[in-house]
């Protein structure tokens, strides 16, 4: 059985992987661990740190195939990602998701990095919660929908979850914040998730079905 291991930014993408993308996986014979980045247990670091990890990662086996679940909200020059610079230019936001990607691919050590599989989610992870209006309804008490105005806006704003943009006023989380009274994002991230399910996710979201389509093609 081959090994895919998934570093996630943090327990909401890891428990995602567990709920989700754990069981999906292994009937196609394909065994997922999904630990968060090391150096914070969770959260954003350098890309020479996450570099290590990665490294670390494909060394320890010659088979085991290594991809990332991090959200590009939350990374800034500071963290010198390769390329960031020039990646940063680059006005749509999908051909900038696929050249950051290629730069992080090409940094990593020539020996293995035909097993390292980037991606960065477009534009926080919590996007991808925003599939369907109806499951908010059912699965969310109306009492703690406080922000049903803003949950319509969104989906009529945005008929792809992954535009949704990532600003600290606009981002999906902080959206999420405003519209779930008492918001707990692995808690709640991982009911939503639950109940969308991996295919209507996929069927929203061409990015993040790029990327399950390219870990289904492992061998």
């Amino acid at each position: 059985m081959l090994r895919l291991i998934i570093i996630c930014e943090g327990q909401t993408e890891q428990a995602f992987c567990k709920t989700i993308l754990y069981p999906y996986f292994l009937s196609k014979k394909i065994l997922i661990q999904s630990p968060t980045i090391k150096h914070t247990k969770g959260g954003i670091v350098k890309w020479d740190i996450l570099k290590k990890q990665i490294e670390t990662h494909l060394l320890e086996e010659n088979k085991t195939f290594v991809t990332t679940l991090i959200d590009y909200y939350g990374i800034y020059g500071k963290h010198s990602f390769p390329n960031w610079i020039d990646c940063e230019k680059i006005v749509d936001k999908n051909d900038r998701m696929t050249e950051i990607e290629k730069a992080m691919k090409d940094d990593i050590n020539n020996s293995c990095n035909h097993r390292f599989i980037p991606y960065l989610q477009l534009h926080e992870f919590e996007g991808l919660l925003f599939n369907e209006i109806d499951i908010f309804y059912s699965q969310i008490p109306s009492a703690d929908l406080i922000g049903e105005a803003e949950l319509i806006k969104t989906f009529k704003d945005y008929s792809n979850p992954e535009m949704i943009n990532n600003s600290r006023e606009t981002s999906p989380s902080h959206r999420l914040d405003r519209i779930i009274s008492g918001y707990n994002k692995i808690v709640h991230g991982d009911i939503l998730a639950e109940e969308i399910g991996l295919e209507r996710m996929r069927s929203k979201s061409p990015r993040f079905n790029n990327w399950i389509q390219s870990l289904e093609q492992i061998k």
